[in-house]
């Protein structure tokens, strides 16, 4: 993620690494987790072990292979032709990124607009009288205990400040590495994170009241399995933006990019400014509609 603008005088050609072991400790690391999740989910006591040893090597893995690329960007191996390359990479996985969550935004469109609406009809009202078409939707009687529901007030509007004034400072911070003022990028880059992890921690409570006070979970039927698919997934990857502009805070500190070559803050970035525009939209359709 550490391409460079400029790097061409010291690497006029394309930069072709050295065969990584990485990529077969990424695999170890994914066998565990797998096998450790699925243990986990289905209740085996033992589950926690494989689970707790695959983030641990991923987590090393992680921390190896991005230090090396940050080791490669630095020593200027990188030209312009590898930036591109790191800048496509991005584009294309923020890509994937929007098609994930627009299939859980379109799992719950058609739930609230198509199913909703077809099984509150007069065909439909013959075999299941006692249905009404009306969101959110507890499921059969007797099948899924009472919910109540979040509003946008306070909790998730608290958020949605947290989040936009974090974009706001974390474009301070760009535009100040920009202009080679790298005091004031690092201290605005720690204002976006102590923003960012409040987020999380306000989800986190959030969450908490959803359980115990409202009795909403992830088995709430089609109303808490969206809910929760959605929000969830969102402060995941909250928490994951702000995991990669702490090692950027932290590469800032050690003396780490130039005015014109800081791919890996821009990249970093980018993914903060798609997890903000992300959460306008769910909380206008979630807890807004």
């Amino acid at each position: 993620m550490g391409a460079q603008h400029g790097a061409a005088a010291e690497a006029p050609h394309y930069y072709v690494p050295a065969p990584s072991n990485w990529p077969a400790v990424g695999m170890i690391s994914m066998i565990f987790t797998a096998f450790g999740a699925s243990m986990v989910v289905n209740k085996v006591a033992l589950g926690w072990f494989p689970l707790l040893l695959g983030l641990a090597i991923l987590f090393y893995m992680l921390r190896g292979w991005f230090g090396a690329v940050s080791s490669e960007s630095e020593s200027g191996a990188y030209g312009r032709q590898v930036d591109v390359s790191f800048r496509w990479g991005m584009s294309w996985f923020i890509f994937s990124e929007v098609m994930f969550f627009a299939s859980f935004f379109g799992a719950l469109f058609y739930a609230r607009a198509i199913t909703m609406p077809s099984l509150g009809d007069f065909d439909h009202k013959l075999l299941w009288p006692d249905f009404t078409a009306a969101w959110p939707h507890a499921g059969p009687a007797g099948t899924i205990d009472p919910f109540a529901t979040f509003g946008p007030f306070w909790l998730p509007t608290i958020n949605t400040a947290l989040l936009v004034t974090s974009g706001f400072t974390l474009t301070v911070a760009h535009h100040a590495l920009r202009a080679d003022n790298r005091q004031k990028a690092i201290n605005w880059l720690i204002i976006t994170l102590l923003l960012g992890f409040t987020f999380v921690g306000v989800q986190a409570y959030e969450y908490i009241h959803a359980y115990a006070d409202l009795n909403l979970k992830l088995s709430s039927g089609i109303f808490g399995s969206t809910f929760f698919m959605l929000t969830g997934f969102h402060g995941l990857h909250v928490l994951i933006g702000a995991i990669m502009l702490t090692v950027v805070a932290i590469r800032l500190m050690k003396g780490h990019f130039k005015p014109d070559q800081h791919f890996a803050f821009e990249a970093a970035a980018w993914y903060w400014h798609f997890v903000d525009v992300v959460w306008i939209g769910l909380y206008i359709i979630v807890y807004w509609l």
